[in-house]
């Protein structure tokens, strides 16, 4: 007889479901069914100047037998909704329900899947993916049965008692799966579980889901995605939410799908609908202003909170100029992607990072380099130095940790003092990526050092506490 399911097992039923491996496709039960719902929902977060809206007025529906993707850039919210769709954040104000009922804690109708896999280390694969079951209480032997299972469906059997240092990164994220989907949810949620992998992993592991999902074995009922990337959620959903920052997250369009799978990247009609998401994500056609950047904050006003960095290092916004610089000091973004072989949206976070130092600006589709850009990109190494360290300032994280060291006695200050104010205003996830961001770009102007055992920001040498003022509020 075939391994029964956990809901089987749990119910204690006599006659299985079909099992997770079973080979013919089986229908997702009641297709269209509500199972989420938010109205009105918004989220703000205390700050030093009173309220930082996140999320306002958000009216979603999540039925059974959909893939829905939640598209922003950086600063819409996307990662807070699905979050507090998951019921890991209480909503501000609005109403969330699961399959009726008002969530009032933690949504017992789904499962995360994040970016960063978030694995134990002293856990072997199996141990990690019934973790979820040990947690409500399911017996030794139920859970090792429907973890085995789920560790085959994902590809990973044989690698049971491996531990997470001697898996690759996609091994790593498919025990993330497995973990999710072992409580077979009704909603799995995925908070760019790809982003984190190369190019070739991300692309087999995206396949192979969608190869379950359209195969009736993948044992939940509906999956919300949150991406970056508009090619990923043409490929993957039956329905994009465009989310923007006005200055907080809103949705600003909503796109039904509505191609077979699998689908065709070179067809004209899944291009044109990549033209139209990316018009309506980008607000070219109708503002100039960029992306994840928020509306109507000037330059003396930004802060650390309401203008988080562009994912982007220095060397890709040094190499980005260095291209626009040789095509004359101006280009059209679409025809440098296809010049690269990128998505035009894998390099707006440079384009971001450009703009927010003064290195450029976007004009109609083409980015354009400014006077300072123009020097930044001509220059050597360490004129480009000196100029960078000039612009640098202008973000406001990394002129917060330059003068929060220079008003400390000993020019040192911890990461956690830095982690704990963005906490107000970032997932975790989101606070370990500014940092990142902000440690890349200060080293490099030589503001400040970092030393990763101590996980301690200092002033470089030559700068001395009390030179600068004390730093604006995050």
């Amino acid at each position: 007889m075939a391994p029964r399911s956990l809901r089987s097992l749990l119910r204690g039923d006599r006659a299985p479901r079909t099992p997770y491996g079973a080979t013919a496709p089986r229908p997702r039960a009641a297709d269209g069914e509500l199972l989420l719902s938010a109205e009105a929902l918004t989220k703000s977060y205390a700050g030093a100047d009173g309220e930082l809206p996140v999320l306002s007025g958000i009216d979603l529906q999540v039925r059974a037998g959909e893939i829905v993707a939640l598209l922003g850039k950086s600063g819409s919210g996307k990662s807070t909704l699905l979050r507090c769709l998951a019921g890991l954040l209480p909503p501000s104000s609005g109403t969330l329900t699961y399959r009726g009922e008002t969530l009032t804690g933690a949504n017992p109708g789904t499962a995360m899947v994040f970016q960063t896999f978030a694995l134990l280390p002293w856990l072997t694969v199996q141990q990690n993916v019934e973790l979820g079951l040990e947690a409500r209480g399911v017996s030794a032997a139920v859970r090792a049965e429907a973890a085995v299972r789920a560790i085959d469906l994902i590809g990973l059997d044989g690698f049971e008692s491996a531990y997470p240092k001697e898996l690759s990164g996609g091994m790593r994220q498919r025990v993330g799966f497995a973990r999710a989907l072992v409580v077979e949810p009704d909603v799995l949620m995925m908070d760019e579980p790809f982003s984190a992998l190369d190019v070739l992993t991300a692309e087999n592991l995206r396949g192979e889901l969608m190869e379950l999902w359209e195969s009736g074995q993948f044992p939940t009922r509906a999956i919300v995605l949150v991406t970056h990337n508009i090619e990923e959620a043409v490929l993957m959903a039956d329905r994009i939410v465009v989310l923007g920052s006005r200055p907080y997250g809103t949705i600003r369009e909503s796109f039904e799908v509505g191609l077979d799978r699998p689908r065709d990247r070179h067809s004209a009609a899944f291009e044109e609908l990549i033209d139209r998401v990316y018009r309506t994500m980008t607000g070219r056609a109708r503002e100039t202003r960029l992306p994840g950047r928020p509306e109507g904050v000037e330059a003396d006003r930004r802060t650390a909170a309401n203008t988080p960095l562009p994912t982007a290092s220095v060397d890709g916004l040094s190499g980005l100029a260095e291209m626009v610089l040789h095509q004359g000091g101006r280009c059209d973004l679409a025809d440098l992607a296809d010049d690269l072989v990128l998505e035009i949206d894998d390099i707006l976070p440079i384009v971001d990072a450009l703009d927010l130092l003064g290195f450029a600006k976007i004009s109609g589709d083409d980015l354009v380099l400014t006077e300072r850009g123009t020097a930044f990109a001509g220059a050597d190494v360490q004129e480009s130095k000196t100029i960078f360290a000039a612009a640098v300032l202008g973000a406001p994280l990394v002129t917060l940790i330059t003068t929060s060291l220079r008003q400390s006695p000993e020019g040192t200050l911890r990461a956690g003092f830095f982690r704990d104010v963005l906490a107000h205003h970032f997932t975790s996830e989101q606070v370990t990526r500014q940092l990142e961001v902000a440690t890349d770009w200060g080293r490099y102007a030589e503001l400040y050092a970092y030393d990763a055992e101590p996980e301690e920001y200092r002033l470089d040498e030559g700068d001395a506490p009390g030179d600068a003022p004390p730093p604006r509020e995050a």
